[in-house]
This record gives C-alpha cells, sequence and structure tokens, in this order.
C-alpha cells in the first residue's frame, strides 16, 4: 500500500475536523471535531511507522506507541470535556459557545454595566 492514500485520508479528516471546530456552535461538536482531528494525526503515525518500518526491519514501532499514548491523552480530555461543558449547561441553560462567549465577556443584555446602546442592540 502506498503512503499517499492514508496521508490523504488522514489530510481530509484533519481538514472536516477543523471546519467543525470553526464552524459549529455547539461545544459537544466542537469536541467531536478535536477527536476527528486527534485521529487524524493517529493515522499519520501509525501510517508513517508502517512505511519507515519497511526500511528498517529493527525498528521500535515508536509511531504506535506514540498512538496510543495520544489515544490514552484524547480520551482524558474528552471527558473533562463532557463535564466541563455539562457543568455549563446545568449553570447556564445553554451550550451555544456564542452565548457562552458574550456572558463571560459581560456584554449580554442582563450585564448592569454595559451602556444603553449596547442593550439596546443585545435586545433587538
Amino acid at each position: 500500500m502506498h503512503l499517499a492514500y492514508p496521508a490523504v485520508l488522514a489530510a481530509l479528516l484533519f481538514c472536516t475536523g477543523l471546519y467543525g471546530v470553526l464552524a459549529r456552535r455547539n461545544a459537544i461538536l466542537v469536541l467531536m471535531s478535536v477527536e476527528l482531528m486527534l485521529n487524524a494525526v493517529n493515522l499519520n503515525l501509525v501510517a508513517f511507522d508502517v512505511w519507515l518500518s519497511r526500511a528498517a526491519r529493527d525498528t521500535l514501532h515508536s509511531g504506535q506507541a506514540l498512538t496510543l499514548f495520544t489515544i490514552a491523552v484524547a480520551a482524558a480530555e474528552i471527558g473533562i470535556g463532557l463535564a466541563i461543558v455539562l457543568a455549563v449547561y446545568r449553570n447556564r441553560g445553554t451550550s451555544d459557545i456564542d452565548k457562552l462567549r458574550d456572558t463571560a465577556e459581560g456584554h449580554g443584555p442582563d450585564d448592569p454595566d454595559a451602556p444603553a446602546a449596547e442593550k439596546a442592540e443585545a435586545t433587538a
């Protein structure tokens, strides 16, 4: 098998995940897109490990070991990320990233320190 096939597939997966991170507003979908990007990186690690191990017979398969480490870190990241998203959803009632960003910056319509013009724009 050529190296180009998994490399192109990994590039497509990474671009799809990048689009999901940049375009999605739901925090859970953003976390899923980050997982897609990590899986693209794992695919590249394994593909290059297999490709390089054909040249040298005595290899340590470091790409596959690094992939297992990446999968373990990604699982921990998703567990903590989902816990944070659930806690924010319970407190704020939404998981929309734009709404959470507006309330965190103090630009929401309920902000007493905001000028009247900004309150009018936020409610319109």
